[in-house]
């Protein structure tokens, strides 16, 4: 198994600086404390044997919470300061992208790290932003709701998809597509280039015609390692999802957790993928996000989950956000029905839960390592799980208890594990 670590680059603060220190997300002191918790988290996770480390991609966040504004230029920044870890985006919003420029600066970070990045592309669920910077496409965020818009959403995520991967894999590019074109005007193609002579000598074979027009473009650098990165997706509930990501050599990221519908999802991506031509064992080419938190006891580490990721990351923030519904178990459903939809309410968002649904394991080593064990055998289905991401509390807990919380994973977990 596979280890990533996941951040949401967050400024350090308790709940009350966030308020005290408004807006915290424009404040430089704090801003330079978190690169170097990042820093130094990337440096540590690099020593003991993480194999990636995950940044998402976020902006406008006043509040101080998932400050991941470029992440390619911070992954760059890590790259130059490790050795051997690899560097996953989770994920670059595609429908809010430019997908030439997206092939461009994600193939320019894979030269730069020497084939330490994976591409991790997501739909974008946050409307603050995501409507802001994906308006050329008039595309709003996804709702998975199947609605209207959200369909639009889907349609923009999977053509900038497929002309990223073109950009990367193919020596000249040319697009029509229903939201995109290479070149523009696509009919009657790009005239009056004047250094047409030299790039009939010297450009790529086929980008211009026989009148100089050009017809095509050649984007550059290529890839370090040929076709392309590998190319990952979060953070993944849905059916069609799944089946997407199958369909197209996709790792998702599974947020569902309950034991019975993980392995349902887990199921139906390896019948997908065979039905597409790959054929996969159970849990191969699959990932999961979850929280890890390690105590002397378990009350402790229980102690460590509420505080940090339930009351903070999930409960002032994630959790606003519908993600509560992924931790559903077979007890909800008279209370809180799906049909017709009735959420968790907030009741409900507790670390008990989290436990319950085997998202989050709280205890000793001893009884994280149990739990893990089972996650990776894909709850005794006789898988093998081959990513396991970890939701880690960086900016929302102690420093030093954030680097002993990783030293335990390195000791305990990734060196069984891996």
């Amino acid at each position: 198994m596979k280890f990533m670590l996941f951040i949401m680059p967050t400024i350090p603060a308790t709940p009350e600086e966030r308020v005290r220190l408004r807006p915290i997300g424009r404040n430089t002191e704090r801003y330079q404390q978190m690169l170097e918790e990042v820093r130094e988290l990337a440096k540590l996770a690099d020593d003991i044997g993480i194999d990636a480390l995950g940044l998402t991609e976020h902006h406008f966040h006043s509040e101080g919470f998932e400050i991941s504004t470029a992440p390619l230029l911070l992954l760059a920044d890590l790259a130059a300061r490790t050795r051997r870890i690899k560097f996953l985006t989770l994920g670059l919003v595609a429908p809010t992208w430019d997908p030439i420029r997206l092939a461009e600066e994600t193939a320019v970070l894979y030269q730069l790290s020497k084939g330490r990045f994976l591409a991790g592309f997501a739909r974008g669920y946050q409307a603050r932003w995501s409507n802001v910077l994906g308006q050329k496409y008039h595309v709003t965020n996804t709702a998975s709701d199947g609605s209207a818009l959200d369909q639009r959403n889907r349609e923009v995520y999977e053509e900038v998809v497929a002309l990223v991967k073109k950009a990367w894999t193919e020596e000249t590019v040319d697009f029509k597509g229903k939201y995109y074109e290479v070149p523009f005007p696509y009919e009657d193609g790009i005239r009056g280039w004047p250094p047409a002579e030299t790039t009939a000598r010297a450009g790529a074979p086929g980008e211009l015609d026989a009148e100089g027009v050009v017809r095509r473009v050649s984007v550059v650098p290529r890839p370090y390692q040929e076709p392309h990165p590998p190319m990952f997706q979060p953070f993944s509930v849905s059916e069609s999802t799944i089946r997407y990501t199958a369909q197209n050599d996709i790792v998702p990221y599974v947020l569902t957790s309950y034991p019975p519908d993980f392995r349902k999802s887990c199921e139906l991506y390896r019948d997908v993928a065979g039905k597409s031509g790959r054929k996969l064992g159970l849990g191969e080419s699959l990932a999961v996000v979850r929280s890890v938190h390690f105590g002397k006891t378990e009350a402790d580490a229980m102690k460590l989950l509420r505080h940090a990721h339930t009351e903070q990351t999930w409960n002032q923030w994630i959790g606003l956000f519908g993600f509560w519904e992924a931790f559903r178990t077979p007890a909800d459903a008279e209370r809180f029905p799906l049909n017709p939809y009735t959420p968790l309410p907030r009741s409900e968002w507790t670390a008990e839960r989290m436990v319950k649904a085997r998202y989050a394991y709280a205890g000793t080593p001893e009884q994280v390592t149990k739990g893990i064990a089972d996650l990776r055998s894909i709850h005794e289905s006789r898988g093998d799980l081959e990513w396991f991401g970890w939701f880690f509390d960086q900016g929302l807990m102690p420093f030093d208890e954030q680097k002993r919380q990783l030293e335990q994973f390195g000791e305990h977990i990734a060196r069984r594990f891996r």
